[in-house]
């Protein structure tokens, strides 16, 4: 849904295929090389930023289309994915009339009174987690643009949005400890300090490079292997690998690295 026609077609008709007043915003973070990012989309019309996002097919359950929304955004759909709030507060998005007519004006179409989009909308968050260097950005129906920003230089959010990245990154953080869910941060074999960083980089603090690893290494999620990597002169530390058993089991169960 990409030209005017069809961005006409989404506001008049769009509540025939979507529940109306009801959203998904997602909170795609991205880690590649010690670096955290999260995906943004960019607003001309409104004049900011915003979490990517859209509504849910009347015949998509909550998952599917947060799924569907995330990977629209990153041309990726092997994202670990996972709900954590409710955004509901009356107030938190609410059109009227003359905003949606601003609006339309600024998209360059026809303004349509009435529009399903008006009113109050409730949100369904989900957070992803991805390595940034496989996703190819794209950009949504309504948006302009949708890029990588690091995590310490978001500019300030539209709506409520601020709040969605915090809560987000909070309850990633707090799920590391007890969910194996870097996985998909790091190639089939690694070393101890690679999967170091990838924690220490999405917890944004310093971890203990002696004890932290060997944590994983007793709860059984991560292998030793008989092969090393040669990084240089007198360097050759060993790989590891996830146990996929004792890695989905955890995954389901939980665990915990404290």
């Amino acid at each position: 849904m990409e030209t005017t026609n069809e961005l006409q077609d989404f506001i008049i008709n769009g509540y025939k295929h979507y529940i109306p007043h009801i959203s998904i915003d997602a909170a795609i973070f991205g880690y590649h090389d010690h670096q955290l990012k999260i995906l943004l989309s960019g607003f001309k019309s409104l004049g900011g930023y915003c979490l990517p996002g859209g509504y849910i097919k009347r015949t998509e359950t909550l998952d599917e289309a947060a799924n569907r929304i995330v990977a629209e955004r990153t041309s990726l759909t092997d994202l670990y994915l996972q709900q954590y709030k409710t955004f509901g507060d009356p107030d938190r998005i609410k059109w009227n009339e003359l905003d949606f007519e601003k609006f339309s004006e600024k998209l360059g179409i026809p303004y349509f009174k009435d529009s399903w989009l008006i009113d109050q909308t409730i949100s369904v968050g989900y957070y992803a987690l991805t390595d940034f260097s496989l996703v190819t950005p794209k950009a949504g129906l309504m948006s302009d643009s949708c890029d990588w920003f690091n995590i310490d230089e978001i500019p300030p959010l539209l709506y409520d949005h601020d709040q969605m990245v915090k809560d987000a990154l909070h309850t990633l953080r707090v799920q590391l400890y007890y969910y194996p869910i870097a996985e998909k941060l790091l190639p089939a074999k690694f070393t101890l300090t690679e999967i170091h960083a990838v924690y220490e980089t999405l917890l944004g603090k310093k971890l203990d490079i002696r004890n932290f690893p060997k944590k994983l290494v007793f709860l059984g999620l991560i292998k030793k292997l008989n092969e090393k990597r040669n990084i240089g002169p007198h360097r050759a530390p060993f790989l590891y690998k996830f146990d996929l058993k004792k890695y989905t089991k955890a995954l389901e169960t939980g665990t915990t690295l404290t």
